[in-house]
């Protein structure tokens, strides 16, 4: 049976990598969730077992600010905000460091993926409309919410993981990493800048028409009780012992009692598909754990000078396997391994700030650059790792260096 299991493993991970299979139509949420009806099909896990393996809080979490994210798109928020930051009389650099600011803000607080997603378009329009590129300002804003997200245990999906998980502090973890996230944001600043010198005017291609551009009207109501819900939500994270799923479920629930806003819509911008790769990842791997070999792999990395406990060997796979399989995944291989009092801002801040190494280094990323297609923006691999690269190794280095300071009783 374990040699079963580890071939189901390996074949999922290896989707993981490919996003999709030879042969098949598959994604990685599909190969997640057939991998998992496999180990309970061939009864290496029974239905009991599997539903027990997935952690109940982090998928409650992660539903719950879906929730609010959609009560702030249906109130026309993201449009709002991005239209009012692309009319401010301010210089290109000066735009640059404004966007990069309000993108990280928001991504700290409403998710990294969902504010690309209704940024992206918006921001395409406003930029033509003021006839500059929107080049540098697409690629600001996928490394800005990738950065920004690391603030926050609620920012992207696997720092809500690793918070539920390892049960960190809301207030903690935010201290732990609010400086080595300002400064990798001024880094990306002063690259992007740099890089984007003598190429921020000019605005080739004519502005979307009207009718495909899509925006959301602005609704006052709406997105008033968006944001007091949403700050209801993170001051008792703050402020309460209350358990965070409990508290931030509740939210969604008030806002899905709506008098104008259809659940209907409001469940329709809920991204189910993440929750179900999820499921089937705590799956495979409990799966895999029950056999025993993940411990030995550790072990044997431990004896061969490679301590996934301690926090460089720790840091440096997260790195690896981030680019590998995504940070999602990646976290769930090494959260069994992160004991270190630093293990879980390690882990949060390492798996997020190497999403910005290539294109599939992150959803975040991949929003970015389809949203530009459809406007007839091409952002090839190249073009991104221009900026994703330098930027990445930057704030991975302060990263670093602000840990390792910790690390070393430094505060």
């Amino acid at each position: 049976m374990t040699e079963a299991i580890v071939a189901v493993f390996l074949v999922v991970y290896l989707g993981m990598i490919l996003g999709g299979l030879p042969f098949l139509q598959l994604d990685r949420t599909g190969i997640a969730l057939l991998g998992a009806i496999a180990l309970i099909g061939m009864e290496a896990l029974t239905l009991e077992e599997a539903a027990r393996s997935i952690h109940l809080p982090t998928l409650i979490l992660l539903f719950s600010f879906m929730v609010v994210s959609a009560q702030m798109r249906l109130g026309g928020f993201y449009d709002l905000v991005t239209r009012r930051l692309a009319a401010l009389p301010l210089g290109p650099a000066a735009l640059l460091g404004a966007l990069i600011a309000v993108v990280a803000a928001l991504s700290a607080v409403f998710s990294n993926d969902i504010v690309c997603l209704a940024v992206a378009p918006v921001l395409i329009d406003a930029c033509r409309q003021r006839r500059i590129a929107p080049l540098p300002y697409l690629l600001a804003l996928a490394c800005a919410a990738n950065i920004g997200s690391a603030a926050t245990l609620i920012g992207n999906p696997q720092n809500m993981l690793i918070g539920e998980t390892l049960r960190l502090s809301f207030a903690g973890y935010f201290l732990e990493a609010i400086v080595p996230v300002l400064v990798g944001l001024a880094l990306t600043w002063a690259l992007i800048a740099f890089a984007s010198r003598g190429h921020f005017a000019g605005a080739p291609d004519a502005p979307a028409p009207e009718a495909t551009r899509g925006d959301v009207p602005s609704d006052l109501w709406q997105t008033t009780k968006g944001l007091v819900v949403a700050f209801g939500i993170v001051g008792c994270f703050v402020f309460t012992p209350w358990p965070r799923e409990v508290v931030a479920l509740t939210g969604a629930g008030l806002l899905l009692m709506s008098r104008k806003l259809h659940s209907r819509d409001m469940l329709g911008l809920i991204d189910w598909e993440l929750l179900v790769l999820f499921m089937g990842l705590f799956i495979v791997n409990h799966a895999l754990q029950k056999t025993g070999l993940p411990a030995t792999v550790v072990a044997d990395l431990a004896a061969a000078g490679v301590p996934l406990t301690e926090l460089a060997p720790l840091a440096g796979v997260s790195f690896v396997l981030s680019n590998l399989v995504s940070n999602v995944p990646a976290v769930m291989l090494l959260l069994p391994s992160a004991t270190h009092p630093l293990a879980g801002p390690t882990l949060a801040l390492v798996s997020t700030l190497a999403g910005n190494l290539f294109i599939v280094g992150s959803i975040a990323n991949i929003i970015v650059v389809d949203a530009a297609a459809r406007r007839g923006i091409a952002i090839s691999w190249r073009t991104h790792a221009r900026v994703g690269v330098p930027v990445t190794l930057a704030t991975l280095a302060a990263s670093s260096l602000w840990l390792a300071w910790r690390a070393g009783g430094g505060g």
